[in-house]
């Protein structure tokens, strides 16, 4: 699909909340950018929706970016909303032939409702080319994982299905090559050698906010470790690529989460879970998570998970990645740090020893920061840690603008292959089975504290 290619994007699911926050809002900021693309958005639901009123929700989604008049009149003009039943074979075949051109169809929808689409897709005839992206989870677990790819290649081949995770998106992931790879500094000291540990963390400050519906029914782990974490580590973990095609990026992401076990192959003493009380962040006072509205307290649902994993390959063999997140903390923090091994000899005479150093990959808002052991000021005879920061441009689309952008121009770069979100769920399973047998405790800690006792050790 070229950029002057008049091309429909089919969205089912339209009437969610992700198509109206997240997913239009994209479609937005790469108009701004890429104002040549011809997109006509179409979105279907169950629900009654009047033309004025679809035209008012892609207004209201655009002015967020916000999108300019010309484009903004371009999609105006091409776009409209058709109410259907994707579960009905007739009504979803009916909505699939009123669609021109180029087709992307998007699974703003659940995982299951997903899977039952594909399989009518698998009698209905789809445009030539017709690309697939859908929403994580995918799948429950890796054998669903595993059927659920399997039915989707029923459909069209995997250069055509573009798994999303819009954390791909982000432009402090996408730096995150850049640093690895064109990095004259950097690049000799990537490894276990080198770095002693690294944690991938991305504690948020906001309680439920109105998302029990989905949230209760996943926890933590799943809605943030098994996927947008895992995806994270593989990028910080992967080998020397020779250009950014897909390809090389997909093969060596790949190649990281077929190493990566939990650490020491121990659930109990690799995890931890724990899920928020009531309490106090800023001025907002919070609720306990069991008496927030739709939470039902017997899943003890984990607002905070922690797993330390390690991958098993030569260049990253005996360091410890400890992956984390959470609700409802007293202090947002969305990032990575590498601790780097202490030097094997400080001279004598200095006074005072510092921690050891690092590197910090903030992810939002984006950022780069080495915190480098040095002479006091004042007394040489002392050392002290200084940080030199350098501050990131935001990106000049939105994350999920970035992987529209991907999913049209045919570029899986920023996607999830079918193994590597097959072995996102191996990775994470026996955690999940733990979790559920009541093996690992799970414990509390008040909104608006750091965690538990003891965890931030």
């Amino acid at each position: 699909m070229a950029a002057d290619e008049d091309v429909t994007l089919l969205i089912l699911g339209a009437g969610g909340d992700l198509t109206h926050r997240l997913l239009l809002p994209g479609v937005g900021s790469l108009l701004k950018v890429e104002s040549s693309w011809k997109i006509t958005v179409v979105g279907a639901d169950r629900a009654d929706v009047t033309p004025a009123q679809w035209k008012k929700r892609l207004e209201d989604s655009f002015a967020t970016v916000p999108v300019p008049a010309r484009p903004l009149r371009s999609v105006l003009a091409r776009t409209r909303y058709q109410r259907t039943n994707v579960l009905d074979a007739t009504e979803l075949a009916g909505l699939i032939g009123s669609c021109s051109g180029p087709l992307v169809i998007y699974f703003a929808l659940p995982p299951t409702v997903s899977m039952g689409v594909c399989k009518l897709l698998e009698d209905i005839d789809l445009p030539a080319d017709t690309r697939l992206a859908l929403e994580k989870p995918f799948g429950s677990d890796e054998k669903s994982a595993r059927a659920f790819n399997a039915q989707l290649h029923r459909v069209v081949p995997e250069k055509q299905i573009f798994r999303v995770d819009h954390f791909l998106g982000t432009s402090t992931v996408l730096n995150l090559i850049g640093l690895r790879f064109a990095n004259r500094v950097l690049q000799p000291v990537w490894s276990a050698e080198h770095i002693e540990r690294v944690e991938i963390v991305y504690d948020e400050d906001l309680a439920l906010e109105g998302r029990a519906g989905y949230y209760d029914s996943n926890g933590a782990l799943k809605d943030m470790l098994q996927s947008h974490l895992l995806q994270v580590l593989a990028v910080f973990a992967m080998e020397s690529v020779t250009d950014l095609s897909d390809q090389e990026i997909q093969d060596q992401k790949a190649q990281v989460l077929r190493a990566t076990h939990l650490w020491g192959s121990s659930v109990k003493r690799s995890t931890k879970r724990a899920q928020y009380t009531a309490g106090t962040i800023g001025r907002r006072k919070i609720p306990a998570y069991t008496k927030e509205k739709g939470v039902d307290p017997s899943r003890e649902t984990e607002t905070l998970a922690q797993v330390k994993v390690e991958v098993r390959n030569n260049r990253w063999a005996g360091v410890p990645f400890t992956l984390r997140s959470g609700k409802a903390l007293g202090t947002a923090r969305k990032q990575i740090v590498a601790y780097f091994r202490p030097v094997a000899h400080v001279p004598g005479g200095f006074r005072n020893a510092a921690g050891a150093d690092k590197l910090i990959i903030d992810l939002k808002p984006g950022a780069v920061s080495f915190v480098l052991t040095m002479n006091a000021e004042g007394n040489p005879m002392e050392l002290e840690q200084k940080e030199l920061r350098a501050e990131l441009a935001p990106g000049w689309m939105l994350p999920y603008g970035e992987v529209l952008r991907e999913v049209l121009g045919g570029d899986a770069m920023l996607s999830v292959r079918a193994d590597a979100a097959e072995s996102c769920w191996r990775i994470m399973d026996p955690v999940l089975r733990a979790w559920r047998q009541g093996r690992v405790p799970l414990e509390t800690y008040p909104a608006g504290s750091a965690g538990p006792d003891g965890w931030q050790d």
